[in-house]
């Protein structure tokens, strides 16, 4: 059954869920079928319609093009029938069109005698009414349907909300009817007083503040003497009435800035047309970064285009991509999920999860563990973002808050698809030093792709600022009181807003810290409260929030909240508030003691505990914050460890070693003992997987991380946290270059692995590598033999296949040995079991040993066609370590000025990541593409660097062969030396194949060297 969906968005999905067709003409021209299916239309009434520039005969011409692709998409279904005149649609059940669902719902809702059938057909169509009818499109016939349709469904929702006796169902009504018709204050009204019935006073408080605020920042108005009294009689019960209006006036109409302004809509104009970008509005704090962005957003909506809003927060508590997952949060977003494949639709419940069944919790954090899917991740979240098939405008606030994690996905959300109608609108303090870590890097990592666009703002001038006060006052200042004002505020708009809303309608000259204390000051006492206990959240919170933490009952709370409100130090949005502007919060947070901030956080963090106690991962992060706090470690602890794991599944490596590490400090200040040994092992267990993610197989960190892992295992005697620890040592040091460190921990692991441990096949494996890497390649081929015959296909600590790793690694010792054959055999059932799995990285790792063993045997041809596809990976899933070896090896295919410029790049890239494995084979290969550009003296020094580094970290099984090219640098007397040296060397490590390359090189020379067959065997 095909599945037409042209409510909130438009797409045409088979019985599998597949994509047939999204936004296209023909998907237009269904719509226009559909919604006249109750008669034939005319084939030139159409043509004329769809094509109105074009001649008769080439409108004619387009629409016979748009029939041929919409039988090829109907295929089968008979919903379509064409005579020489005219086209007509008519239901059948293998499509289904959700306006025709919609439509027969209403039908049978209105026909229905009982209230009971009124209510279950009527719900049925709502549900069916996913948004706007072709959403995007501005064809006048089209905008005729979608106002018909949506008045439609406003009045089955009125129906619903008034005439209900299920509150809970009412109210829902009544909240979709604020979706569709957000400027009608009718809705809110209905709203507000079946919240009420429904003994919801806070909820209905917010209503009235949502419904203000939108009225205000939409129309520059306020309620209307109903609305207002529908809230007073709310509050009141029975107490004299209370007043519902603001102080002051909002100041909607956007003063100055009109240069700022332009330059914001030129951008949203041409990344509206398909070139994506990031506009960054920058600026001291209180200049005006966020209302210029409000601006931006109100004008692309009015425009048609989507807009999803998010901001970040300075304190800590949050979730890794909480932005991003407020973006997906937002209704038109949702809408268009119905279209996304369902692989896509899985990574987008990873971080904003649909409403789903408790028995059916959603993807596992375990299927999380391969660092290569955070590139599905990400494209997952970017189509999603996309899959609005409308221009959409994400705005961000505060972005020097924001987690290295939401600036990773802005980077990549924006290079998926080049023509993307897309756009990222973000604020960020110029001032601000406590950035978050790396946000400067990232910046100029933007600039440097073209996509980054700054607007940069200043403090208004006299005039400018004149106005503005006038706006807020109502009061044009005189010439004196604004250049006062200015020169006191410094021309900051937060500032002149606040001296101006301080002074009772008059703008006020004082510092700004005295005007933000003569603002707390002002409120009521219970207000005070509840400032508190909202500045020390530190973020948006919720009126039941306050309500469990604060000393005051829930009425209390809902009047307080409402009175700032009204005094606009407290903002609405959606079902939370947040100060106004942070530095509101922040002056309010410092005028807290330290015992009362003690026990404000220790509330906060008992109230989100109660209020979510089904799910505390979604509030982890935050509570571990409140009871560290609130001197509370042993919950915090619990909390961070949660929180961390939250970040894992999200690919948020670096917040999870955050999380992490701000648990062991707690740890570490508790009593010592067992107890504390055992927690702080647990944690250390936890870290190092992230860290390898997030900062590779050779960082020092991991190393110690690791080694501190060891000892405390070996403490609380758990073996297998010891040679877990070990394996994931082992491979930090291997890749360091430490042959020796990395052989002798190799050793112990086998030593302590037992039989039947299932981490004996690692052992195996550690312990193959390193002998190869040390010259003992006979011991090498006989324990990757071992590591095979295990069914330890993953390593716990390493995180790739042993059974890809190890035959991948296994051909260069085959074909040291002298096995061609069996080297290019091996590597190739490497490469066929990688490819049998949907894992990159398995496969990049194959790919990658696959290149090395085509360039040791000089298969140029399929060097190059392993390394076409090896770059291709690397580059789609961001895979460090490998793409360097795809450099250097590219490099020397090359054999050119640029392949040597590539080559060496790798190896700086290697250098910088401390990563030294197999440095004397790449310097060789360097040093050949040096000798082959005409550098002889660059590469013998090439050549003494890598024999110096063969030696310094025991990385010799390369050696003979740096050796015999070094040689060709010496007079006769000492090549015949130095090339005798290699071949015994070789012969003594079982390398028939570089002692044969010697002993070519000597017999040149009139020396003869005996290569003994029986070092095949490895025999000495």
């Amino acid at each position: 059954m095909l599945q037409v969906t042209l409510l909130g968005e438009q797409v045409l999905t088979d019985p599998d869920g597949a994509v047939r067709l999204r936004s296209s003409r023909t998907l237009e021209l269904i719509a226009f079928l559909v919604v006249h299916s109750d008669s034939p239309q005319p084939r030139q009434r159409i043509a004329t319609l769809f094509w109105p520039d074009s001649s008769d005969e080439q409108a004619l011409t387009n629409l016979r093009r748009e029939l041929h692709h919409l039988r090829a998409v109907l295929g089968d279904a008979k919903s379509l029938e064409v005579t020489t005149r005219d086209l007509c649609w008519r239901d059948t059940t293998e499509c289904v069109v959700d306006v025709r669902a919609f439509g027969a719902a209403r039908a049978a809702a209105l026909a229905s005698t009982d209230s009971a059938g009124f209510l279950r057909h009527a719900e049925e169509a709502v549900r069916h009414y996913g948004g706007d009818f072709l959403p995007g499109s501005h064809d006048d016939w089209a905008l005729e349907i979608r106002n018909a349709l949506e008045q439609q469904c406003v009045d089955l929702l009125d129906r619903i909300a008034d005439g209900q006796r299920d509150l809970d169902t009412a109210v829902a009504a009544a909240k979709r009817r604020i979706q569709l018709r957000p400027l009608e204050e009718v809705g809110y009204r209905t709203l507000m007083k079946r919240q009420g019935d429904l003994g919801d006073r806070a909820g209905a408080v917010s209503t009235y503040h949502h419904c203000a605020s939108v009225l205000e920042r939409e129309l520059g108005v306020e309620p209307d003497p109903v609305t207002r009294k529908t809230l007073s009689t709310l509050l009141a019960r029975g107490e004299p009435a209370v007043s519902t209006r603001r102080q002051g006036r909002a100041g909607t109409r956007l003063i100055g800035r009109t240069t700022e302004f332009s330059a914001l809509l030129e951008l949203w104009r041409t990344a509206s047309e398909g070139r994506p970008s990031l506009a960054l509005i920058r600026g001291d704090a209180g200049v005006g970064k966020s209302r210029l962005m409000t601006e931006l957003a109100g004008t692309a909506a009015r425009a048609g285009a989507v807009v999803a809003n998010a901001q970040c927060f300075g304190t800590a508590g949050r979730l890794a991509l909480a932005p991003v997952a407020d973006w997906l949060r937002t209704p038109a977003v949702r809408a268009g999920l119905g279209g996304l494949a369902p692989v896509w639709r899985t990574e987008v419940d990873r971080i904003a999860p649909s409403a789903r069944t408790r028995a059916d919790p959603g993807p596992s954090t375990r299927a999380m563990a391969e660092a290569w899917q955070r590139h599905r991740f990400f494209e997952g979240l970017t189509r999603a973002l996309l899959a609005v098939d409308r221009p959409i405008l994400l705005t961000l606030d505060n972005l020097h808050w924001a987690d290295p994690e939401t600036l990773a996905f802005i980077t990549f959300g924006l290079s998926l698809n080049p023509r993307a109608p897309i756009m990222v609108a973000a604020t960020m303090r110029d001032e601000f030093t406590d950035h978050e870590p790396g946000l400067d890097q990232w910046i100029d990592r933007m600039r440097a792709t073209g996509s980054l666009n700054t607007v940069a703002l200043s403090p208004f001038d006299a005039q400018e600022t004149a106005h503005l006060v006038e706006s807020v006052t109502g009061h044009r200042p005189s010439p004196q009181d604004a250049a006062m004002v200015h020169a006191t505020t410094g021309g900051f708009p937060f500032y002149i807003v606040e001296a101006a809303r301080s002074g009772d309608g008059e703008a006020t000259a004082a510092d700004l810290t005295t005007v933000l204390d003569g603002r707390l000051e002002q409120v009521s006492g219970p207000a005070r409260q509840v400032i508190e206990l909202a500045a020390a959240v530190g973020r948006d919170f919720s009126l039941d929030l306050l309500t469990e933490a604060a000393d005051l009952d829930a009425d209390g709370v809902v009047a307080a909240v409402d009175e700032l409100w009204r005094r606009r130090i407290l903002h609405e949005c959606g079902d939370c508030y947040y100060f106004s502007h942070d530095l509101l919060r922040a002056a309010a947070y410092d005028r807290i003691s330290p015992p009362r901030r003690w026990l404000l956080h220790r509330r906060i963090a008992q109230g989100l505990e109660l209020l979510h106690p089904d799910n505390p991962d979604a509030v982890s992060a935050q509570l571990a914050e409140q009871y560290a706090r609130g001197g509370r470690g042993e919950r915090a602890i619990a909390y961070y460890r949660r929180a961390a794991d939250v970040a894992a599944g999200r690919f948020a490596h670096s917040e999870a070693i955050r999380l992490h590490e701000a648990a062991l400090a707690l740890v570490r200040e508790l009593p010592e003992g067992l107890d504390r040994t055992a927690k702080e092992l647990e944690l250390l267990e936890a870290t190092a997987g992230p860290m390898n993610a997030a900062f590779g197989y050779s960082s020092p960190r991991l190393r110690q991380t690791l080694t501190r892992t060891i000892a405390l295992a070996e403490e609380l005697g758990r073996p297998h946290s010891v040679l877990d620890a070990l394996i994931g040592l082992w491979a930090s040091l291997f890749v360091h270059g430490d042959a020796v460190g990395a052989d002798r921990t190799a050793t112990r692991i086998l030593a302590l692995a037992t039989p039947g441990s299932q981490l004996l096949g690692s052992a195996h494996f550690a312990l193959g590598g390193s002998s190869v890497s040390r010259g003992r390649l006979a011991e090498g081929l006989r324990h990757f033999a071992l590591a095979a015959e295990h069914e330890d296909r993953y390593s716990l600590r390493i995180g790739n296949r042993s059974d890809v790793h190890g035959p991948a690694w296994a051909a260069h010792a085959h074909w040291l040995g002298g096995d061609d054959d069996r080297a290019l055999a091996t590597a190739a059932s490497a490469l066929s079991v990688a490819r049998t799995g949907d894992n990159p990285f398995s496969l990049a790792l194959a790919l990658s040993y696959g290149a090395i063993t085509h360039q040791l045997r000089g298969d140029r041809g399929a060097l190059a066609a392993v390394l076409a596809e090896l770059t291709e990976l690397c580059a789609r899933y961001e895979l460090a370590y490998y793409c360097e070896w795809a450099l250097i090896l590219g490099g020397w295919l090359r054999g050119d000025e640029a392949g040597l410029a590539a080559a060496k790049r790798g190896i700086d890239n290697l250098t910088a990541a401390e990563a030294f494995a197999r440095m004397p084979y790449w310097l060789a290969l360097v040093a050949e593409l040096q000798n082959g550009v005409g550098r002889p003296g660059e590469a013998r020094a090439t050549l003494d660097a890598a024999i110096a580094t063969a030696h310094t970290r025991d990385d010799v099984w390369w050696l003979p062969e740096v050796l015999r090219l070094r040689a060709a640098h010496d007079d006769e007397t000492g090549a015949v030396k130095r090339l005798r040296a290699a071949a015994e060397l070789a012969t003594e490590h079982g390398s028939v194949a570089l002692a044969r390359r010697c002993a070519a090189d000597l017999a040149a020379r009139g020396v003869a060297f005996d290569v003994r067959p029986a070092a095949l065997a490895g025999e000495r």
